[in-house]
């Protein structure tokens, strides 16, 4: 069915506009944190696997990283097992732990099926693989006593990341996926936060650009705008004035130590949006805040 003029002008536009990001990004890495609504809906599941193959084919390295906190909860509640969080971590004894190796292994091997169904290569990982995700034991410090720290259970900070496997999958063309699994020194699993797996990937493969993928728009200010733009040291007073609070501490974290570390720019994204990914990487306006180290702000390229 031919299309109207207006809407061939548009469409051209968009590709037109496309070029010079294929162009900036041809072979670089960029890690995707994807989780949210973009996980649980169909339509939105499904345009996610599509704008990772796209990627992948016009020469850029997609890696993901998958979150499943809400999964992982709703199964917990299913069971009788009450949630419980701490400066946004959750709480990990073995039966907890258990849900969610149980939990992060079935979305692992969905999004891979969703990947290689749009024409991809997908290969399903944990950081057990290869052990190539090192961890420890978190304690988190009180906020009310600063010599006093905080047992949350099995869940891990990482100590190092080996990027050989990874860059042996990207060698040969596959697309990894990978679940915030780690391991310690004695074998044991320890649960990650998604947000700091994919913010260490992103520093140690020295990735052009991180992506968080949300259920908000962005980073918002203490009105509630759109904040789209930001150095490392705005993110500071937006954490030091409390507008950046609760379960978004680790997202923004990750994000800001990530762009200390190498990374060129981070991205917090509405997953919500359809074709959010390209959006954001492929265009100028892009859906959602990108952050910069302060000197790369001052003199920044487009997104």
């Amino acid at each position: 069915m031919p299309i109207d003029a207006v809407t061939a002008s548009l469409k051209a536009q968009i590709l037109a506009e496309a070029l010079p990001y294929i162009q900036r990004f041809h072979d670089k890495t960029i890690v995707v944190k994807y989780g949210g609504n973009a996980m649980t809906e169909a339509s939105l599941k499904a345009g996610f696997a599509r704008d990772v193959v796209m990627l992948k084919l016009v020469g850029m390295n997609p890696v993901i990283v998958h979150g499943g906190g809400p999964q992982i909860g709703d199964l917990l509640k299913k069971m009788g097992i009450n949630s419980e969080f701490r400066q946004g971590m959750r709480v990990t004894d073995e039966r907890v732990m258990n849900v969610v190796e149980m939990v992060l292994g079935e979305l692992n091997q969905e999004i891979v099926g969703l990947i290689n169904q749009q024409g991809g290569k997908a290969v399903g990982l944990t950081g057990q693989d290869g052990a190539f995700i090192h961890a420890r034991k978190m304690l988190l410090k009180s906020e009310t006593n600063a010599l006093e720290t905080i047992d949350i259970g099995l869940v891990g900070e990482i100590e190092r990341i080996d990027p050989e496997l990874i860059n042996l999958l990207d060698s040969r063309d596959f697309i990894p996926v990978i679940a915030p699994i780690g391991v310690g020194p004695g074998g044991e699993a320890y649960n990650i936060n998604a947000d700091l797996v994919a913010g260490k990937l992103a520093e140690t493969l020295r990735a052009e650009k991180l992506v968080l993928m949300t259920n908000i728009t962005g980073v918002l200010d203490q009105a509630g705008n759109l904040l789209t733009g930001l150095t490392a040291s705005q993110i500071d007073g937006l954490f030091a004035d409390g507008t950046i609070h609760g379960g978004m501490l680790p997202k923004i974290g990750s994000a800001l130590d990530a762009v200390r570390n190498g990374v060129q720019s981070s991205h917090i994204i509405d997953g919500r949006v359809d074709h959010a990914l390209l959006l954001e990487v492929l265009t100028n306006e892009g859906v959602g805040t990108m952050i910069r180290a302060d000197a790369i702000l001052e003199a920044a390229a487009p997104r």
